[in-house]
């Protein structure tokens, strides 16, 4: 299979003297997308593959370099009108979350990100255009770095994305853990302060499910976390050895609801068909 990415980081040093795809050669090479290729063989196919991520990872860069300059166009149009500075970014993450099909929560942090790799994380910023990392990877490392100074940021960045292969290879978990071990050297200190204020928004949320069902999460320091989880699965465990019919999920499930609705004098038989009981 042919090494893309090379292909595409041999090539990016020619690219800004190309002109950008409009917005019509983009939407009918979109269309082209749609059409089957079923005369291809298979090791066609994975090079095919290959390339659609590759395009992909590119096509969100493109995206997000479009927002800045969007971003940085209506901030000069609002000084040039004599707006306040404070006033400059409004009303811009709603028309973006728009135009993106998303929240406006979604839309701001598209804004935000796209700003921050302009003007604070060069090397990732060039890894993601050149189809080596997706927006994804490109968040992650904004948000691991975004304690840190922007003297030190720029030397996290430089340290792991000045080679676009080393980012390219670790996976999420491996880029957070490396992230996290350079700003804890750099700056402990405002590791730590990340870490309380972490903890100053633990919360508990609640969202709908499918199937009249919903999801229950919590957001907590992991010390706490792991306990409420292992305080579960061996309560859970121990019913189970004692023949209880339920799944461990099940039963999990079950005892959170009792443990935190029941009054502590009231103990609900655990040892049931169904949970709840049938009217």
């Amino acid at each position: 299979m042919r090494d893309l990415g090379n292909d595409v980081v041999a090539g990016t040093a020619g690219a800004a003297t190309m002109s950008a795809p409009t917005v019509a050669e983009i939407e009918t090479f979109a269309r082209r997308l749609a059409a089957d290729a079923t005369e291809q063989g298979d090791a066609e196919r994975i090079d095919r593959i290959a390339a659609l991520e590759l395009l992909r990872c590119a096509s969100e860069a493109a995206q997000s370099e479009t927002v800045a300059d969007f971003v940085v166009s209506q901030r000069q149009a609002a000084a040039d009108r004599g707006v306040p500075p404070a006033r400059r970014d409004r009303g811009l993450a709603q028309q973006v979350a728009l135009a993106l099909r998303q929240s406006p929560r979604r839309g701001q942090q598209q804004v935000s990100l796209a700003m921050i790799l302009r003007t604070e994380l060069a090397h990732t910023r060039a890894a993601f255009r050149s189809g080596r990392i997706d927006a994804f990877k490109a968040t992650l490392i904004a948000r691991e770095t975004g304690c840190l100074s922007a003297e030190d940021r720029a030397l996290v960045d430089e340290q792991l994305c000045a080679d676009p292969e080393t980012v390219e290879r670790l996976s999420p978990r491996q880029l957070v853990g490396r992230l996290q071990r350079a700003a804890a050297e750099l700056d402990a200190a405002a590791v730590a302060r990340r870490r309380r204020r972490a903890e100053a928004d633990r919360h508990v949320s609640l969202r709908p499910a499918p199937d009249v069902m919903t999801w229950l999460g919590a957001l907590l320091p992991v010390k706490a976390g792991v306990a409420v989880h292992a305080a579960l699965h061996r309560a859970a465990r121990s019913a189970k050895a004692a023949g209880d019919p339920r799944s461990i999920g099940q039963l999990m499930a079950d005892l959170l609801v009792q443990r935190v609705v029941h009054t502590p004098g009231s103990q609900p038989q655990l040892h049931r068909r169904a949970w709840p009981p049938a009217p």
